[in-house]
């Protein structure tokens, strides 16, 4: 008799260990699935346009929007509305450019931001190239979208004097160093114990592939009145379907 039962026991022990590790087996993966919701729940839906006023914001907005041109303002606030792009709902909040109100719309949307679209015009960038590498700075510093996916878009390339983004890359990372030697000083002088972000690697020139965020250059032409031809947004839609 004892012959007999003793398989059937260790049958049996076999059989509870094994419905063991699978109920164990299970639950980890239940735990690392609500994980990863978790986790894509909290990289936000905005994608975030910013930049200097003028340099083509909204009417970028409206093109992803509506396909067409608009006539735009300076905006005095934030323009949102959704596009759906890979089965999945992103928010565009074109946030003022006005030195006035651009922190302040910036600090009401940055921590749900997805991306940041940082718009440039192209037309005018050695001009601006000081007001443009330092608004860019900060929003690089900024904790909140140190993480989050960049891209710098060199609008307006439909214009004779406008600059390739290649070129415009170089001449912001020469700005950013310039910059990034200014302020470390500034705050030297006014309190050595001041919390500084250092942007890039200490020792070396500003370079954007030093950063920890995934930085892209990409150029669009926005502006184009005939609506029988699409402004040139192909660009700024491939990032936008690469991070949704």
């Amino acid at each position: 008799m004892e012959k007999h039962i003793k398989p059937l026991l260790e049958e049996n022990g076999n059989s509870q260990l094994l419905g063991v590790l699978v109920a164990v087996f299970a639950i980890i993966i239940t735990l690392v699935l609500f994980a990863l919701w978790r986790k894509r729940r909290s990289i936000g839906h905005n994608i975030l346009l910013t930049g200097l006023s003028d340099s083509g914001k909204t009417l970028i907005y409206a093109r992803l929007l509506c396909s067409k041109f608009v006539k735009t303002y300076t905006s005095v606030k934030e323009n949102i509305g959704d596009i759906a792009i890979n089965n999945t709902s992103l928010r565009i909040v074109d946030i003022p450019g006005d030195e006035r109100l651009r922190n302040k719309y910036f600090d009401k949307y940055k921590s749900s931001a997805r991306g940041l679209v940082y718009v440039i015009d192209s037309v005018t960038i050695q001009k601006e190239i000081r007001d443009v590498a330092e608004y860019l700075y900060n929003v690089l510093s900024d904790s909140n979208v140190q993480k989050v996916p960049i891209l710098i878009l060199c609008n307006k390339q439909d214009q004779t004097m406008a600059k390739g983004c290649m070129v415009i890359r170089t001449l912001l990372e020469k700005e950013m160093n310039l910059l990034r030697m200014t302020k470390t000083s500034q705050l030297e002088a006014t309190d050595a114990s001041s919390t500084n972000v250092f942007l890039g690697k200490q020792g070396k020139d500003f370079e954007f592939s030093h950063l920890d965020s995934h930085i892209d250059f990409a150029e669009s032409s926005a502006f184009n009145k005939d609506a029988q031809t699409s402004a040139n947004i192909e660009e700024l839609n491939n990032w936008l379907h690469k991070i949704a």
